[in-house]
């Protein structure tokens, strides 16, 4: 095969994993992935089925391809990803445009599928799989920017939280042998990539043959101190005291814990099926404090979820200003069908009330990332630079161990310099700096 592939990935750091290892399979058969939409002979649509409006989008950019198509008949339309996953029964009736439709698990078979497509037959493969993990493939790292890069420890995932479709649209939990992540790792940082994060749906649970997760990333860490690791995302239920310990005790592990808290009242969060309580959640964040005080700490937050209550809104924003969150993921609530929410409980917040309540949790977000923002002023941080600034050439970007945004005056410095830059002012979002001076190599 001689063909062009362009891929859009929508959704979570997942998926951009599992996008580059699509590049990876399709590469070995001859197919090249670019940049160029217009010179395209696939486009893959990457999917994320994790919200409603998520799924709204792939649904209006399919409309848009529709004029590509018409100009390139022999133009390979597919959807890939979660979305494949739960609408494997509706897309091809309803997208006339769509010629195949793959699942997480079944990218191997994309070759064939494309062959087939090829020959005049609209393709599917949506099957999951208990084994699955895609660990001897060496991904395509095409999109990023040749500093930081993505590692899939595990796929799947058991947790089975109400309102949520990936234990369906994922399948089972199964984690990576360690010595295929380590591998990549060290491939990666000798290959001038100076920051891997570990994925995962809960990467706590990562699990192979007695070796756990905090063993992992610290033999990740061991790599090379120049190295950094980050790793997400973590549930409040198997957050453990060894991998925190693991954390404070290796400088190169960002001290960044994405820690999704959901809902801050404990009624919800049984109703949410999260098996920890307000309670056991403030236990935790209690723990990240004592072992690793200069540690960031984000989250997710629905708000309006079923039944929830105007106490049980108040007790999320009481919860948000105990925490005093770095930043956060926020969302009002949207049923997905096949959930256990979708089929137990009534969607019964009226949709002004969920608004109402999204807008409060933003607004009480901004304030506590402004102030977590201004408590950094004064302080020297080292920032790994990762882009020019987009609102101007003269400056650069790049995040500090914290996951904190930096930006400050280009100068002589490159991206994928450690820079030392000295924080003089901030909004809610971004901390801004003078550099002075590089970090020593040691």
């Amino acid at each position: 095969m001689k063909l062009n592939l362009y891929i859009e990935t929508y959704g979570c750091q997942m998926n951009l994993s599992d996008s580059e290892i699509v590049a990876s399979i399709l590469a070995d058969k001859g197919i090249t992935t670019i940049a160029n939409i217009s010179e395209a002979d696939i486009i893959l649509l990457n999917t994320c089925s994790v919200r409603d409006n998520a799924e709204q989008r792939i649904r209006k950019r399919l409309k848009e391809l529709k004029s590509l198509k018409k100009k390139k008949p022999s133009l390979i339309v597919g959807i890939i990803g979660c979305m494949a996953e739960r609408q494997k029964e509706n897309l091809f009736a309803e997208e006339e445009i769509v010629d195949l439709i793959v699942g997480p698990d079944a990218y191997r078979d994309l070759p064939s599928i494309i062959e087939r497509v090829e020959g005049g037959m609209r393709s599917a493969n949506v099957l999951l799989s208990t084994e699955e993990t895609y660990a001897d493939i060496n991904p395509v790292r095409y999109h990023q920017n040749k500093i930081s890069a993505f590692i899939s420890i595990m796929r799947g995932c058991e947790n089975f939280c109400t309102y949520c479709v990936v234990p369906y649209t994922r399948g089972k939990e199964r984690s990576r042998n360690p010595e295929t992540i380590i591998r990549e790792a060290k491939n990666l940082f000798e290959n001038g990539y100076k920051e891997v994060t570990l994925l995962g749906q809960n990467v706590n649970s990562y699990h192979f043959e007695g070796y756990d997760f905090a063993r992992l990333i610290r033999d990740v860490a061991m790599i090379n101190p120049l190295l950094r690791v980050r790793f997400t995302t973590s549930h409040p239920k198997d957050i453990s005291d060894e991998l925190l310990l693991t954390i404070a005790e290796n400088k190169n592990i960002c001290r960044s814990i994405h820690l999704p808290v959901q809902a801050g009242s404990t009624r919800m969060l049984e109703k949410m099926n999260r098996k920890y309580t307000r309670e056991n959640y403030m236990e935790r964040i209690e723990a990240i404090r004592r072992y690793i005080p200069d540690c960031s700490i984000s989250t997710d937050i629905i708000a309006g979820f079923s039944s929830e209550s105007e106490d049980d809104h108040q007790q999320t924003l009481s919860l948000m200003e105990w925490v005093g969150y770095d930043y956060a993921y926020m969302f009002k609530y949207s049923v997905r069908e096949g959930t256990d929410a979708a089929k137990l409980f009534e969607d019964d917040v009226p949709e002004e009330t969920k608004l109402r309540r999204l807008a409060e949790v933003i607004a009480l977000q901004r304030k506590l990332s402004l102030q977590s923002n201004k408590k950094d002023i004064g302080n020297v941080v080292e920032v790994l630079v990762e882009n020019v600034s987009k609102r101007s050439n003269d400056f650069l970007s790049g995040r500090n161990s914290q996951n904190k945004t930096v930006v400050f005056p280009r100068g002589n410095f490159q991206i994928g310099d450690y820079v030392h830059v000295k924080i003089t002012d901030c909004t809610a979002a971004t901390l801004k700096g003078e550099a002075v001076g590089e970090k020593e190599c040691n």
